[in-house]
């Protein structure tokens, strides 16, 4: 059994007759002398020859730090050589030894790739490395949506395959429980699109417009735009999450193995009911933007309640409500299906997660905001 109070390892090189000479190693070669054995190999390595003589007979203690060093200083050839041959060296240290020469050598095999070149040419590397991952996550979410409506089509007509309990659960979760914030958010950005436009329109003595500005941006634009980024920073996520969850713990794989579809049991219900809640909740984000604005024009702009009611009631057509309601079933579809798709590609880790569900909102909301721009363009051109 070694000595506790054994002396701090050493390294010296001895010279003998003529030119010969020999590394000697004593004393204790442990993590607790780590920096200190690690400066007096650095201070040899320059004198020392390609596969010098060594002499372990010295060593008190060794472990696998103190190995390393030795490694990384004599390389990991000329230490497999001396665990193979060098007979003087004890039986436990030749076969540790002989373990760290390998995990060394395959170190010097597979040496760490140099740092990038941020130059143009990476830059540009970069850039198509991005487009390229953009293209395969574009048609990842278009498989994803075709095989969520194959999935749809295929149990449509059998109604004791539909999971209604799962469907109303998630209809409370997307749905009911988010009605607060929605309302809230709603109430205040009406509010402060009213104060906007009083502000610009009472230059020109217009302030009664104002009743117009709300009802058209409410109707039209930011009810259902607003209540799509609260879902997809809400509910997108909660899909990831509890989807990525259950594939770490192996659940899917559990129901593939039972003969149980995850599409039919995990995807449609979610999906389901946010095409069916969002909607709703679009509605109720636009009673509350009104309220919010009329709010705004009793107190600030002197604009009665009812005169505010007739004026929205006289200048706001019925098709304002109609284009802002029909985008609500595309963005809930796309939020859902986001949602569920980044949850299944996690990859087995609490880290990926949470980068799959950052993902995911990020992607709804880039695509919310996307599809809500070419809705407005092509609405403009039909002149609705």
């Amino acid at each position: 059994m070694a000595r506790r109070d054994s002396p701090t390892g050493r390294a010296e090189w001895v010279q003998g007759a003529g030119n010969e000479g020999v590394l000697r190693f004593s004393g204790d070669w442990t993590l607790a002398h780590f920096a200190e054995l690690e400066a007096q190999l650095d201070a040899l390595k320059p004198s020392l020859p390609e596969t010098p003589d060594v002499d372990f007979n010295d060593v008190a203690r060794i472990d696998t730090a103190g190995a390393g060093l030795i490694a990384v200083a004599l390389g990991p050839k000329c230490l497999q050589w001396l665990a193979e041959h060098d007979r003087d060296v004890p039986r436990e240290l030749r076969a540790l030894l002989d373990t760290v020469s390998e995990a060394v050598a395959d170190i010097y095999a597979h040496p760490a790739k140099p740092k990038p070149d941020y130059g143009f040419v990476d830059m540009l590397a970069r850039v198509g490395a991005s487009v390229e991952n953009v293209w395969k996550l574009s048609l990842g979410l278009l498989g994803f949506i075709g095989l969520t409506l194959e999935t749809f089509a295929r149990m449509v007509f059998i109604p004791r395959r539909w999971r209604v309990t799962a469907l109303v659960y998630h209809m409370e979760e997307t749905g009911l429980n988010a009605v607060p914030i929605v309302a809230l958010l709603s109430f205040l950005i009406g509010a402060v699109i009213a104060f906007l436009g009083a502000t610009a329109l009472a230059e020109y003595g217009a302030k009664i417009f104002t009743v117009d500005l709300v009802s058209y941006s409410i109707l039209r634009e930011l009810s259902v735009l607003i209540t799509a980024i609260l879902v997809a920073g809400r509910t997108a996520s909660a899909f990831t999450a509890q989807i990525g969850s259950m594939k770490v713990n192996e659940e899917i794989d559990a129901m593939r193995t039972m003969g149980l579809d995850p599409m039919e049991l995990l995807v449609l219900p979610r999906v389901m009911a946010l095409v069916m809640m969002l909607p709703l909740l679009t509605f109720l984000s636009m009673i509350a933007g009104l309220l919010g604005g009329m709010a705004v024009c009793a107190l600030s702009l002197d604009i009665s309640t009812t005169q505010f009611i007739s004026t929205f009631l006289a200048d706001t057509q019925m098709r304002h409500f109609w284009v802002g309601l029909s985008k609500a079933p595309i963005f809930a579809f796309l939020i859902a299906t986001i949602g569920c798709l980044e949850g299944f590609k996690v990859a087995g880790s609490a880290e990926s997660v949470g980068q799959r569900t950052t993902s995911s909102v990020v992607q709804s909301i880039f695509l919310v905001i996307l599809v809500d721009a070419l809705a407005a363009m092509f609405f403009m051109e039909m002149s609705w």
